[in-house]
């Protein structure tokens, strides 16, 4: 049976905020010993006196994690500057933990190090890997293909480490290293049960447009004509603005995907977004309101507990976007409040918001870097 337990605090000091963690994990678990776990908190705590306090009270935990842009929980609902830490304990699991440092320098060898480290101690087929890479010194849609290469059918998820969008520094959690330009994998074999599902709130408006010219996460023409152009159609002074990110239908794909425009180049008329875009995509200007985004994030979470394939979940966990969190505002909580009424029963469950989000289009499908969306996991093992 899997068994989890989170801890969550909002305790600006370190060390109380882990004491509490700490002691609520202890009365979930009733003497279980964990196995692996996620560490999820804001960019100003003391991170290195957060991972030492962890691993002294469990030193052979398989911990990954990163920094984020709000945290959620069963506990302490949505916090902006606090910690949460998910523990997972099973017996017939087998959950390790590995990292890709310096990605930044060579992608592939971080990545197949990350993966080596991760799935060489597990027996038998994997199940899942959560991965919470640097959210800015990378392309991480490169190193999401290459982790898709590596764990082949094996559903990826999770989400890029974060902060406060000031878009300076992320950090990584390994173990009792704090590092950044780091990609964290923890992977899952064994009995494990789990379902998926994503959704984001914004609809494709508008005409459509095929990208000519692009060279990973910069587009430099739609229609043969500057990129920045199929924005003027809408909008005659452009300007960056999240809350209209562009729809991506990948050749072949009838689902989309959202990239988020992050700046362009005037003289080029080019566009920067949070991640590869295939040439040949189609794309719409896409459009949202902050109920439509706060019906995806349950749409997203209901898809996901539907579609478990067992009898009763353990846990959930959720990875949503920086960009819906800008977008809500103060109504931020109400995403969280949407997937805590839906539920009939009490499960564990915490996530945080992320520089991107990471999962496959389909269920069986290789994962993509997502913006603007909202992950859903359900994870158990009956």
């Amino acid at each position: 049976m899997l068994s989890v337990a989170v801890g969550h605090s909002y305790d600006p000091d370190a060390a109380e905020a882990i004491a509490e963690i700490l002691e609520q994990c202890d009365e979930q678990l009733q003497g279980k010993i964990p196995q692996a776990g996620l560490l999820f908190a804001a960019i100003d705590f003391e991170h290195q006196l957060l991972l030492d306090r962890i691993m002294e009270r469990f030193p052979d935990l398989e911990l990954i994690g990163g920094t984020t842009d709000g945290e959620l929980s069963s506990v302490e609902g949505f916090q902006q500057d606090s910690v949460s830490l998910t523990l997972f304990a099973a017996d017939k699991i087998q959950i390790h933990a590995g990292v890709g440092r310096h990605v930044s320098q060579d992608v592939a060898a971080a990545v197949n190090h990350a993966v080596t480290q991760a799935s060489d101690p597990l027996n038998g087929p994997l199940k899942l890997g959560i991965a919470i890479p640097d959210g800015l010194t990378f392309n991480n849609a490169m190193a999401i293909d290459l982790l898709n290469q590596h764990l082949e059918q094996t559903p990826l998820l999770g989400g890029a480490a974060a902060e406060e969008l000031k878009c300076e520094q992320t950090y990584q959690f390994y173990k009792n290293e704090v590092l950044s330009d780091a990609l964290p994998l923890l992977l899952f074999s064994g009995q494990l049960l789990l379902s998926h599902s994503f959704a984001s709130g914004w609809k494709p408006i508008g005409k459509t447009g095929e990208v000519t010219r692009a060279e990973q996460n910069i587009i430099y023409e739609i229609d043969h004509q500057p990129a920045v152009a199929f924005y003027q159609h809408y909008f005659d002074d452009f300007a960056i603005d999240v809350v209209y990110p562009l729809a991506i239908f990948a050749p072949g794909e009838e689902q989309f995907f959202l990239r988020a425009a992050l700046s362009h180049d005037p003289d080029q008329g080019s566009l920067t977004v949070g991640g590869n875009v295939p040439v040949h995509s189609k794309v719409q200007i896409a459009d949202t309101n902050q109920d439509d985004i706060i019906c995806a994030a349950k749409a997203s979470f209901s898809q996901a507990w539907q579609s478990y394939p067992g009898k009763q979940p353990s846990a959930a966990l959720f990875f949503s976007c920086a960009w819906r969190r800008w977008v809500l505002g103060q109504k931020t909580a109400a995403e969280e409040e949407a997937i805590a009424e839906f539920l009939d029963i009490s499960i564990p469950y915490s996530g945080f918001y992320t520089f991107g989000e990471i999962a496959p289009l389909e269920e069986y499908s290789a994962a993509f870097l997502h913006n603007n969306t909202f992950v859903s996991v359900v994870l158990g093992s009956e």
